[in-house]
């Protein structure tokens, strides 16, 4: 029994029309003799509806009851598309992820899935039934609902994969695949037909939303490959697989951005060994991801600490470096939010010299300053200030991108 997975985003879901057009997308995968399963999220919409509520209720809501809450809109969504199958003629059943066994972690509004149970799954696939699952939840070992956090339904459905040992999981969203650049920004960017679980883990980590960095981490862990496609056009979308020697032609793949990063500087503490273990320790047990971190040596045995953060971690990590100042007898703390995080990235630059010099010569032909600069193997990442973001990322997509047309 071949067994596809198919995931629908909110757009995908937005209203009737479009739930029956995934109902007929599904049926006909099921009339070619395969067995279903479908992960959907919430409709588009329904989970900033649902956070606004809360807020109206609470500026610093439970997140136990936030998961509660939240969980209500894939719900919604799965009910409606096993109605609208059975509607057409072919036998669906929805679950809710308790019914099935998707087992996370107690990290409310942010949990990690640790296991699926497959049985029910796989008897009610042996029945002929199309199984509709609900993206972005799941419980913990004492039932408690629980929610993924962002991109949680792209992770569901890769782990759902893991789970069934699936080759392929088709991710279907409102566009058609992985772009060399945000399309809405750069008019001539270019979608890519292959990318690497390296390249997209870049991306997704660099500001590209298409897929969620956690789904493809998952993916590449279990070799499972991702077809991200449209679920309003039926074109081959982007294959994210392995990397493979023929790739290697392209220098860069890809130009990526995110204006949601915020940065905070700590001035003037000690130079001492063990700081910066314990300022990020107390960052971390903060459950706040750190992005790019510079220290500067400012002379008299003290440093300054800059790094980046999202910027809906700006406030609580400020809080705390204001509380690392005080111990490590700093003589200031700065945050910054105005700023943009831009990133280059391609397997390609592994065996070719020069990209960043390339990237900053672009750059400063623009007049735009560079703040911080990362560097790794496959991706040049440069702070600058968020008002340049368009012109930086229009400038390197036509000087760089143009030039490599083999992706």
């Amino acid at each position: 029994m071949e067994i596809i997975i198919q995931k629908y985003g909110g757009t995908s879901m937005a209203d009737a029309n479009c739930i029956r057009n995934v109902a007929m997308k599904v049926i006909k995968e099921r009339r070619r003799g395969k067995a279903v399963i479908v992960v959907v999220s919430a409709q588009a919409g329904i989970t900033d509806m649902l956070n606004k509520k809360a807020k109206e209720i609470s500026g610093n809501p439970s997140k136990r009851e936030l998961d509660m809450m939240l969980a209500t809109g894939e719900q919604v969504s799965i009910s409606l598309l096993a109605m609208a199958i059975n509607e057409m003629g072919e036998k669906a059943i929805s679950y809710i992820a308790q019914q099935v066994g998707i087992i996370t972690d107690e990290n409310h509004t942010n949990a990690r899935i640790k296991n699926i149970n497959s049985k029910k799954i796989m008897n009610e696939l042996e029945k002929g039934k199309i199984v509709i699952l609900p993206g972005f939840q799941g419980i913990t070992k004492d039932n408690e609902i629980t929610a993924l956090g962002r991109g949680g339904s792209d992770t569901s459905a890769i782990a759902i994969g893991v789970a069934l040992n699936a080759n392929e999981v088709e991710i279907y969203t409102d566009v058609l695949g992985v772009y060399s650049a945000d399309p809405r920004i750069v008019k001539n960017a270019r979608k890519i037909d292959f990318i690497s679980y390296d390249e997209m883990l870049e991306m997704a980590g660099a500001g590209a939303k298409v897929l969620h960095y956690r789904s493809v981490e998952l993916a590449a862990k279990n070799n499972i490959k991702i077809h991200l496609r449209s679920s309003f056009d039926k074109s081959i979308g982007t294959i994210v697989k392995e990397e493979e020697a023929l790739m290697e032609n392209a220098e860069i793949r890809g130009v990526a951005h995110n204006i949601e990063k915020a940065k905070i500087s700590i001035g003037n503490i000690e130079d001492k060994s063990n700081n910066l273990t314990y300022i990020f320790n107390e960052i971390a047990n903060a459950k706040i991801n750190v992005d790019i971190i510079t220290q500067n040596h400012v002379g008299n045995n003290k440093i300054c600490v800059s790094y980046i953060v999202d910027e809906e971690d700006y406030e609580s990590a400020l809080k705390i470096s204001e509380n690392l100042k005080k111990k490590f007898k700093g003589s200031y703390v700065k945050g910054n939010k105005d700023i943009a995080k831009i990133s280059v990235i391609g397997i390609g630059m592994k065996s070719n010299y020069g990209v960043a010099a390339k990237v900053f010569s672009i750059l400063a032909n623009e007049d735009i300053d560079i703040d911080m600069v990362s560097t790794s193997s496959i991706n040049i990442s440069c702070i600058i200030k968020k008002v340049d973001f368009v012109k930086a990322i229009s400038a390197i997509h036509f000087n760089l991108l143009d030039e490599y047309r083999e992706c």
